[in-house]
C-alpha cells in the first residue's frame, strides 16, 4: 500500500522546519521497500519546471503530467506553453525510453479572475499566488481521484520564485479535503533548479520570462505584444513541422 505523507510527517518534531524533499525521499524509500511503482499525476506549470521533476521521479513511478494553468495570460501564450510542455514530454520519452503521459485541463481564465478578485494588487508571492496554487492543485487532486492515481503532486516547488512551504501546506490540506494522497516535494533542493536550466538547454525548451498571469506581467513590465508575437510564431512553426 502506498505510504501517506502524514505518516512520515508525524515522525518530525513539531518545532522543526519541514524539509519536504526529505519527506519525498522517505516516501520513495518506502515504495522501493514494498516494491511498488505508484501512479503519479503531477501538475506542471510549465515545461522548464517539469524537466528535473521527470528526470528524477520517472525512475520510481509512472507519471502523467497535468497541464492545468488557466492563470496564464494571454491565451496564445497559454497555447504556446502547453505545446512546449507536450513536446518536452515526447522528447523526454524518446530520449530516455520512459512512458510519461500528458494531459491538459480546459483553459478557463474566468475561473482564475473570479478566484483572485480583490487581490489584483497583492504582491507577487502573496495571497493571490496562494489562491492560484490552490486552484491548480485542487484540479489536479480531483483529476487524480477521478482517474485512480495513487498520488497527486506539483512541479511548482522547483522554482526558487515559489513558496514551497506554502505549496506543500496547501497540498496536504487538499489531501484531507479530497481524500487523495499528496506527494510532498521541494524539487529545487540538491541543485534541482540548476539542473532544470541545464536540461532546458539540452532539450531546447522555451523558458518564459514571467509566471503567466497578467498581474505578474504588469509588475515585471513585460511587453505582452512581444510575447504574443513570439508565441504566434512558435505555434505556426510547430504546425508546419507536424
Amino acid at each position: 500500500m502506498a505510504i501517506n505523507a502524514e505518516a512520515v510527517l508525524q515522525t518530525i518534531h513539531k518545532n522543526q522546519k519541514i524539509n519536504y524533499q526529505q519527506i519525498l525521499m522517505k516516501m520513495i524509500e518506502s515504495w522501493q521497500a514494498e516494491e511498488i511503482r505508484p501512479k503519479l499525476l503531477i501538475h506542471s506549470c510549465c515545461a522548464p519546471c517539469s524537466t528535473t521533476v521527470l528526470e528524477f521521479l520517472a525512475q520510481y513511478a509512472d507519471i502523467t503530467i497535468y497541464f492545468a494553468n488557466s492563470n496564464i495570460h494571454p491565451e496564445v501564450e497559454y497555447l504556446h506553453r502547453k505545446q512546449v510542455q507536450e513536446k518536452f514530454v515526447g522528447d523526454f520519452n524518446a530520449d530516455t525510453g520512459s512512458n510519461v503521459q500528458f494531459m491538459a485541463a480546459d483553459y478557463q481564465p474566468k475561473d482564475f479572475f473570479e478566484k483572485t478578485k480583490g487581490y489584483e494588487d497583492a504582491p507577487e508571492g502573496g495571497e493571490r499566488c496562494h489562491i492560484c496554487y490552490q486552484m491548480r492543485l485542487d484540479l489536479t487532486a480531483m483529476k487524480a481521484k477521478e482517474l485512480g492515481f495513487d498520488y497527486f503532486a506539483s512541479a511548482l516547488t522547483l522554482s526558487p520564485m515559489k513558496n514551497s512551504q506554502k505549496i506543500n501546506e496547501i497540498g496536504l490540506e487538499i489531501q484531507e479535503l479530497f481524500d487523495m494522497q499528496y506527494l510532498p516535494s521541494d524539487f529545487k533542493k540538491n541543485n534541482g533548479y540548476k539542473r532544470s536550466i541545464e536540461l532546458c538547454k539540452i532539450y531546447d525548451v522555451y523558458r518564459q520570462c514571467y509566471c503567466g498571469c497578467v498581474f505578474a506581467s504588469e509588475a515585471q513590465n513585460v511587453d505582452l505584444s512581444e510575447i504574443i508575437k513570439n508565441a504566434k510564431i512558435a505555434l505556426e512553426q510547430n504546425q508546419e513541422q507536424q
